[in-house]
């Protein structure tokens, strides 16, 4: 017996079970994203006209990510209903990248061992990662590349970046040369072509090279003309005269590529997740003029406090591209091939983030979904963290929970998104009634998590179509093949629980 046989038998199209995983399950972002929901999502999800924190702990499979897709698209959906009150949206998952970069930085004996690279790690280093998202997103979309980058989720009008006054746009480019990590094309073409959208000129900050290529002329010229009226003695009495004369043109570009040359290095040292060469950002910073950058911030110091102010001109950027604030969406904290699902690890990497000033700055919304491991971690801390992360502010679920009743009601969401017509059977159609109604909420408050779901109701509808040949189909599952299979899974549960099992 086929198992689509026994499905389209109950009005059901496709396997509803078969997908895992909430990043490639077809079923759930076509239609159970805009239906099936956990009872705490308002209380993450949050208001979007007023970006606020959350902090969620659930286990493997619980449906974290699936939640995060699903604030998303209800960002993206607020943001079409209200375009005077959109946010711009950047996802923070994938730590690979910048944990990469940021051990070949530190180098030496430091990078050999996991937990001493994580040791190094941070806020700032999470700043600079996030603004490094933020700021590679906003080019794309200025620059309108063909395929902008997707960990950004926003739109830009032209006539938008038109409004961008002179001081603006050399913010903009100033956190482009920083922390634009496109490698799309050259980092010089496209800060350059960067600079011509924004029609920034950059024709004051030649004059000390113009009055050093000038005065190099005049010099020479001089000379050239007092040899040429027979007077070469009198050049040769006067050489520290014309020498004199000509470096005095040249300090004024010489002192400035100076200033550039080691605010570059500063910037190159203290800025461990970027890929940014010295002589490239020393180029850039050359194309400003020094009253244009003098007390500018630049991430050039071992601190927060610069990245703050970096921060918040990216949100003034971004208040007159149209959008009234940030929300940050963190995830996969476990699968960095550094953290390599250690609990310690993921600890090291999360908790410089837990701090109130950051969780809390104006504008900005962090949705940070974290393992449920990290819960025995908070239990441990301190006074010291706790004043410092204030998790009593942050909306905090402490255990992203499913209920026997709740995932049941998930099953019957996913049947009707994949029935005929509309309509499907119910998964209690699918179950002999010799299997009470008690019982299977009773074994499905066992499974704990939507994955845990899958897994078993997949299985069951295997095993119980491989008992069965197609001239003989049931078109109920026995109570006997209900109980054997979930004996099975419960073993392969524990396994997976205890970290031996694939679950």
């Amino acid at each position: 017996m086929k198992i689509h046989q026994f499905l389209e038998h109950h009005g059901v199209t496709r396997n509803p079970f078969a997908e895992e995983d909430a990043q490639t399950d077809l079923v759930f972002k076509e239609h159970c994203i805009e239906s099936t929901f956990h009872p705490t999502r308002d209380k993450i999800y949050g208001d979007p006209h007023e970006p606020s924190t959350s902090i969620v702990f659930g286990e493997k499979g619980a449906g974290k990510t699936a939640i995060r897709l699903q604030i998303a698209r209800h960002l993206q959906q607020h943001n079409r209903q209200c375009p005077d009150r959109r946010l711009f949206v950047v996802h923070y998952d994938d730590f690979n990248p910048f944990l990469d970069r940021f051990r070949e930085r530190l180098g030496g004996r430091k990078s050999r061992r996991p937990d001493r690279v994580l040791r190094e790690w941070k806020l700032w280093d999470h700043m600079d990662a996030i603004l490094s998202l933020a700021a590679t997103g906003l080019v794309d979309r200025i620059l309108n590349v063909g395929q902008p980058a997707a960990f950004v989720d926003a739109t830009i009008e032209p006539e938008a970046i038109d409004r961008l006054d002179r001081h603006q746009a050399r913010d903009l480019l100033l956190l482009a040369a920083c922390y634009d990590q496109s490698v799309a094309a050259t980092f010089r073409d496209r800060w350059s072509a960067l600079r011509k959208r924004l029609r920034f000129s950059t024709l004051r900050s030649k004059i000390p090279l113009a009055i050093g290529i000038g005065g190099t002329l005049a010099v020479a010229g001089l000379a050239l003309g007092l040899a040429l009226s027979g007077r070469g003695g009198s050049v040769l009495s006067l050489w520290l005269l014309f020498v004199a004369g000509l470096a005095a043109t040249w300090v004024p570009w010489l002192w400035r590529w100076w200033g550039c040359f080691w605010q570059a290095r500063r910037i190159r040292r203290q800025m461990r997740l970027s890929n940014r060469d010295a002589r490239s950002l020393r180029q850039i910073l050359l194309q400003f003029t020094r009253h244009e950058i003098v007390a500018q911030p630049l991430p050039d110091a071992e601190s927060t406090d610069d990245r703050y102010e970096m921060l918040m001109k990216l949100q003034g950027l971004l208040q007159t591209l149209g959008f009234r604030g940030i929300v940050v969406l963190v995830d996969r904290l476990d699968e960095p091939h550094l953290i390599n699902g250690s609990a310690e690890l993921m600890k090291a990497l999360l908790w410089p983030m837990l701090d109130n000033k950051f969780l809390k700055h104006p504008g900005l919304g962090l949705k940070i979904m974290a393992p449920i491991e990290l819960t025995r971690f908070i239990e441990r801390e301190d006074r010291d963290f706790y004043q410092r992360a204030r998790l009593d502010k942050q909306n905090m679920i402490a255990s992203f929970e499913w209920t026997g009743e709740a995932l049941y009601d998930v099953a019957n969401a996913r049947l009707s998104a994949c029935g005929m017509d509309g309509s499907a059977a119910a998964l209690r159609d699918l179950i002999d009634p010799a299997v009470t109604d008690q019982r299977i909420l009773e074994v499905l408050r066992g499974l704990r998590t939507p994955r845990h779901l899958f897994k078993f109701l997949y299985r069951l509808l295997v095993t119980h179509c491989n008992a069965h040949v197609e001239g003989e189909p049931v078109w109920r599952v026995p109570a006997a093949t209900f109980e054997s299979t979930l004996a099975l899974y419960r073993r392969d549960q524990d396994a997976f629980d205890r970290g031996v099992g694939a679950g």
